[in-house]
C-alpha cells in the first residue's frame, strides 16, 4: 500500500509552510495562504477531492486562505472552538479526532504557546488495519530548532505564552514516537519563529537532541527565548482580527493603468508609489518620489511593515508578470488592491527627469572617511546594530524612518544594512525627501575586513 502523500505548499518570502495531505482519494490541508489557487491547481494535478482544511492558529503573519478554501469546494474548515471568529466552522477541541478518508486519522493537540488556542495535528495513518504514526503538523508550536515566538498577543501574555510553549513542545515529544515528522507551518524565515533554523525536514527524535525547548529546562528557555526576541512587522496587528472575520477569496485581475501624470498625481497626494526592480536598477534611475521595494527581497514583509496601513499603493514593474507577483504577495497579509499599476521602464513612468544616486561598498566608505566628514546611516534593528557597528554610526531602524527621517543628520548620507536590501529601501525614502545618498550594497561582513572600526560586544 502506498503511503499517504504529504504536499509542502511553499511560501518562502513570508518563512511559512501550508501543507495538502491525501490518500490518492482524498485530501486535507492544513494553514493555507490566502492565494488559494495554489491549493486549487495541486488538487487537480493529484486528482484528489479536499474535505478537510484545517487550522493550527488564527494567524499573526499572513491572511488566511482556509475560509475561502472551504467555501470554493465545500471541505469542512475546522478551527479551534475557542477562538473567538465570526464565521461558521466546525469547531475543534483538544484530544478530538478526526477520519478523512479510508486511512487518515487527524487528532488535535492543544499546544498554546504561540496563542493561548493553538492546536497541533498529529496524522496517523491507519490503513491496512495499522496505526502508523506519520507526523504532527506543528504550527507556531514545535518548529525545526526553535519554537514560534510567544510575544505576538503583547506583553501583558507573553509571561504565560512563552512556559505554555515549552510545556506544549513536551507534550508532542511525549505523545509521538521519535520517528514521527515534524510539519511546521512557521520557522523559514518567518518573524513569527523566536529562532531561526536552516534545517528543511525534522522528526520528533532529532528536535528532542536539538531543539533548545526540549534540551533546556524551561528557565533557561524562558531566559534565552525572551532575550532574543526582536520586533516584528507593524502589519501584523492587522492579521488576527481578518483571519477571525473569514477572509475572502482576493480578487488578483490587474488593477487600473496610470500614466506618468497620475503617478505624479499619487506621489504629490501621499500616495506610495512602488518601484518594484531590482536595487542596482532603481538606484540608476527612477521616477522621482517612488519607493523601492524590490521583487528580489522581503518585498510583501518590509512594504506591509513601513507603510501606514490603508496608504493607496501604486505598482510599478518591468513585466505584467512582475505586478501580478506583487498583488499576489500583497494579498496574504490583507493589501488586496492596488490603486494602480504601470509596466515597462521608468522613463515611462515620470513626465520629468529622471531621479539617481550612486552606490558602494564598504571599501568605498572606508576610503571616503579619510577625506570627508559623511552620515553613516545603519538602517538594521538595533540589536543588530548594538552587536556590531561602524564606530560613529547613526542607527535608525528601517521600520522607523518614514516616521524619522527629520533625525536623519544634515549633511552627505551613507546607508547600510546587512546585505543591501533594506539600505536600498531606505535610500529610496532619502531620494524622495530630496537627501544627497549614497546606497552602500555590500554584506556588513566586509565592513571590518577593509579598516573600518567596528565597535559593540561582538566587534
Amino acid at each position: 500500500m502506498a503511503d499517504l502523500t504529504i504536499v509542502p505548499i511553499e511560501t518562502p518570502t513570508l518563512g511559512d509552510r501550508s501543507y495538502l495531505v491525501h490518500d490518492g482519494e482524498v485530501a486535507f490541508v492544513v494553514d493555507p495562504q490566502r492565494d488559494i489557487d495554489r491549493v486549487l491547481a495541486l488538487l487537480d494535478e493529484h486528482g484528489v477531492r479536499l474535505t478537510h482544511v484545517f487550522e493550527t492558529h488564527i494567524h499573526n503573519d499572513y491572511v488566511t486562505g482556509g475560509f475561502a478554501l472551504a467555501e470554493r469546494t465545500g471541505a469542512q474548515y475546522l478551527v479551534n472552538g475557542e477562538d473567538d471568529v465570526s464565521f461558521i466552522r466546525t469547531p475543534l477541541a483538544d484530544g478530538q479526532v478526526v477520519e478523512v478518508g479510508g486511512r487518515m486519522r487527524v487528532t488535535a493537540l492543544a499546544t498554546p504557546g504561540h496563542t493561548f488556542t493553538h492546536l497541533s495535528y498529529a496524522l496517523t495513518d491507519t490503513g491496512a488495519g495499522l496505526d502508523q504514526s506519520v507526523g504532527v503538523f506543528s504550527g507556531g508550536s514545535l518548529l525545526y530548532g526553535a519554537t514560534g515566538r510567544p510575544d505576538l498577543l503583547g506583553p501583558d501574555h507573553t509571561h504565560d505564552l512563552v512556559r505554555h510553549q515549552h510545556a506544549s513542545a513536551h507534550r508532542l515529544a511525549e505523545l509521538l514516537p521519535d520517528d514521527a515528522e515534524v510539519f511546521p507551518t512557521h520557522g523559514f524565515g518567518s518573524f513569527c519563529s523566536a529562532t531561526q533554523s536552516d534545517a528543511s525536514s525534522s522528526t520528533i527524535g532529532r528536535e528532542k537532541q536539538a531543539n533548545p525547548v526540549l534540551t533546556q529546562d524551561e528557565q533557561t528557555y524562558v531566559d534565552e527565548l525572551l532575550a532574543g526576541l526582536g520586533p516584528w512587522p507593524a502589519y501584523y496587528a492587522h492579521m488576527a482580527p481578518a483571519n477571525a472575520a473569514g477572509p475572502s477569496e482576493p480578487d488578483l485581475s490587474a488593477p487600473a493603468v496610470a500614466d506618468a501624470a497620475e503617478l505624479r498625481r499619487r506621489i504629490e497626494a501621499g500616495e506610495w508609489v512602488v518601484d518594484l526592480r531590482s536595487r542596482t536598477a532603481f538606484a540608476a534611475g527612477h521616477a522621482p518620489g517612488t519607493l523601492n521595494f524590490g521583487l528580489d527581497g522581503g518585498f510583501a514583509t518590509y512594504l506591509g511593515w513601513l507603510v501606514a496601513w490603508g496608504t493607496p499603493i501604486t505598482l510599478l514593474g518591468e513585466t505584467a508578470e512582475d505586478v501580478a507577483e506583487a498583488q499576489r504577495e500583497l494579498v496574504r497579509i490583507g493589501i488586496d488592491r492596488p490603486a494602480a499599476h504601470a509596466t515597462g521602464k521608468p522613463e515611462d513612468w515620470s513626465d520629468r527627469e529622471l531621479s539617481s544616486f550612486a552606490t558602494a561598498t564598504f571599501a568605498d566608505l572606508a576610503q571616503v572617511r579619510h577625506h570627508r566628514e559623511v552620515v553613516v546611516l545603519d538602517v538594521r534593528r538595533a540589536d543588530e546594530h548594538d552587536a556590531a557597528r561602524i564606530d560613529g554610526a547613526v542607527n535608525i531602524p528601517l521600520h522607523e524612518l518614514w516616521d524619522r527621517l527629520a533625525d536623519v543628520p544634515a549633511g552627505e548620507v551613507w546607508v547600510h544594512c546587512a546585505g543591501g536590501y533594506r539600505a536600498s529601501v531606505a535610500a529610496s525614502m532619502l531620494d524622495a525627501a530630496g537627501r544627497s545618498l549614497v546606497a552602500i550594497d555590500d554584506s556588513f561582513d566586509n565592513a571590518e575586513q577593509v579598516g573600518l572600526h567596528l565597535v559593540g560586544p561582538e566587534a
